[in-house]
């Protein structure tokens, strides 16, 4: 049986090598999201209702493709539902923001 002895040298070596491929992954492309969602993905990605759902469709707040029985929506129009429906945060009226512009609370 063979001995192999780690050294010092080989461990900096082992940890340069290990930042240089966490930092490549990390600044590479995410992978692709999914184009087209069925109607259970959808419900569990915004933690909703089958009738919250279906609201959403009957108003037309969530356009959707049907094949036969089936119900697809574009992961580009539920990125676009929920940005529509973004609030800003008010900070001016919040004691946080009294004390960010040297006001008292």
């Amino acid at each position: 049986m063979a001995v192999n002895i780690v050294t010092k040298e080989d461990l900096t070596e082992f940890r340069h090598q290990l930042l240089d491929d966490l930092k490549t992954l990390i600044h590479s492309k995410p992978l692709k999201q999914k184009q087209w969602l069925k109607s259970s993905e959808v419900r569990k990605l915004l933690k909703i209702s089958p009738g919250t759902l279906q609201n959403l469709r009957i108003n037309g707040t969530l356009s959707f493709t049907k094949i036969g029985s089936i119900i697809y929506y574009s992961s580009e129009d539920i990125e676009a539902l929920l940005e529509d429906n973004k609030k800003q945060a008010i900070v001016e009226n919040t004691l946080f923001g009294k004390l960010k512009k040297g006001g008292n609370p």
